[in-house]
């Protein structure tokens, strides 16, 4: 098993738990974040993307209370220039259509998603 220290980039999927998900629900919605935003980080920074990928795909998954706060881990990755996939649901079962579950950031060096996730705790 790897430790966390072994890893030089990582990807954090931070869940709104105000929606009170079932549980498979939320591995579903993680699932499209951790894709959709490898993807846009393969599009963008491949020099981030491989060596994440290589070395095993670290990742973590937080949690938020509120879209407000989901919003603003959104908008500090961004502003760092890392790449992130805001997750929709299509209102086919628990949630309307267009509610907003999680977002992924990254792949990207872990220095710099710790400063946008670092204060969050685990999902």
């Amino acid at each position: 098993m790897f430790l966390d220290a072994e890893f030089r980039y990582k990807q954090a999927i931070v869940v709104r738990t105000d929606l009170n998900m079932g549980k498979g629900k939320i591995a579903g919605q993680v699932g499209h974040a951790a894709v959709l935003a490898s993807e846009a980080t393969k599009r963008r920074h491949i020099d981030w993307w491989k060596p994440w990928f290589e070395e095993g795909q670290c990742k973590v998954v937080l949690k938020v209370s509120s879209s407000d706060e989901l919003e603003e881990i959104e908008r500090r990755a961004s502003s760092l220039g890392i790449s992130t996939a805001i997750v929709q649901d299509r209102g086919l079962t628990q949630l309307d259509p267009g509610t907003v579950t999680c977002v992924g950031i990254g792949p990207a060096p872990g220095h710099l998603v710790d400063r946008v996730t670092g204060t969050l705790k685990l999902l």
